[in-house]
């Protein structure tokens, strides 16, 4: 059986590319998710993931000098 960490858990992580035009990880989300989020939809899931993000990140993402992309 493959287990997805989609069915229990939603993680995402804000990066910014560096100087040296490598991607460098800024800030990274781990949440568990409640019997109503497991049992939803994958791609469900997957906007839930977007939309927690941007809650949680948002003021970061407000303040940016620079363009963004989600």
């Amino acid at each position: 059986m493959k287990i997805n960490i989609l069915d229990y858990a939603m993680e995402r992580i804000l990066s910014m590319v560096c100087s040296n035009e490598k991607w460098k990880p800024v800030v990274y989300l781990l949440k568990s998710l409640n019997e109503i989020g497991r049992n939803s939809k994958i791609h469900n899931k997957k906007i839930l993931v977007v939309i927690r993000g941007l809650e949680n990140w948002g003021h970061l993402l407000k303040r940016a000098k620079f363009k963004f992309e989600v």
